[in-house]
């Protein structure tokens, strides 16, 4: 999974910091075009799955930062303790649109990542 950004280091601090993500790999790269870019790659904790970094290049790729679903929520975080990791993202602020809340497969709310996509933070039920 590509998460397209405007720039590389404040994605990685809001991965990072803000979300408890691993990061995976920072590495030069050369695009398609011969030009310079950077490999970044994050991971949740304990995940095998890990999600690029990759800073839009033209209008075509800027256009989408932010708006990568649609508008749509296109992005999950599970997580164990609900609770902890939600205080830990406002302690950070990190943008929730909606106050958490309980539903059928658990405890979620929508939050924005650093570049304006929408993420659920799911966790169990708090009943």
């Amino acid at each position: 999974m590509t998460v397209v950004v405007a720039e590389y280091d404040p994605a990685i601090t809001f991965f990072v910091d803000a979300l408890g993500f691993e990061l995976i790999e920072d590495s030069p790269a050369s695009a398609d075009d011969g030009s310079r870019k950077r490999w970044v790659v994050v991971r949740p904790p304990l995940s095998q799955t890990g999600i690029l970094l990759a800073k839009a290049k033209g209008v075509d790729q800027e256009s989408v930062i932010g708006n990568q679903t649609a508008g749509r929520v296109g992005f999950f975080l599970r997580v164990e303790e609900f609770d902890a990791a939600y205080q830990h993202m406002l302690s950070h602020q990190v943008e929730f649109l909606v106050e958490p809340r309980n539903e059928e497969y658990g405890r979620v709310t929508v939050f924005l990542d650093v570049a304006g996509n929408r993420w659920d933070l799911i966790g169990p039920r708090n009943d």
